[in-house]
């Protein structure tokens, strides 16, 4: 499926969570914390408000957007003002 957002809107891949810690214990998933990052697949049409570009990182609101799934993948389309920082 091929997702196109409109406007101000950016279509971002969730990044995974950690599963384990820096010392191999292993973390259930319902104690694992939201991830607030991801790598931006596509971007809206108003382009002047736009300040991101395809690929890259970036942190985003923690309730922003609207979550779905694209070929069994977690996505999020959120609005140009619900992303945080570009990462580096």
């Amino acid at each position: 499926m091929n997702v196109k957002p409109l406007g101000d809107r950016v279509l971002i891949k969730i990044q995974e969570s950690e599963t384990k810690t820096a010392g191999g214990i292993i973390i259930p998933q319902t104690a694992q914390e939201k991830t607030q990052t991801g790598v931006v697949i596509a971007i809206g049409t108003d382009k002047d408000v736009i300040k991101v570009k395809e690929n890259d990182k970036v942190m985003y609101d923690k309730y922003a957007g609207t979550q779905i799934k694209i070929d069994g993948v977690e996505h999020l389309i959120v609005k140009m003002s619900d992303i945080l920082a570009i990462l580096d």
